[in-house]
């Protein structure tokens, strides 16, 4: 199984989770672990994703999460598993 972190963070909205979800959803990648907290009007959320069965190549799946970010108002970034693992090893 391959997987990926993606990160949403901003000022709260409606349709964050729905833009986000429905992208995954259309391009085959399950969700494995999410977290989600909104602290004083700001949204945060954390997922873990299986993207063995994605359409398309990381670094697309990764740009395209970041301009859908963008045009919601948030920031939305995408890391493979072993990279955010080594980059957060104490």
């Amino acid at each position: 199984m391959k997987k990926a972190i993606i990160t949403v963070v901003g000022k709260d909205t409606v349709g964050i989770i729905a833009k986000v979800c429905t992208y995954l959803a259309d391009n085959q990648i399950n969700i494995l672990d999410i977290s989600q907290t909104i602290v004083q009007g700001y949204f945060n959320m954390m997922m873990i994703v299986d993207i063995t069965r994605a359409e398309k190549d990381f670094g697309t799946m990764a740009d395209e999460l970041e301009e859908a970010g963008l045009k919601i108002g948030v920031s939305i970034k995408c890391q493979k598993e072993e990279i955010f693992t080594s980059m957060h090893r104490i």
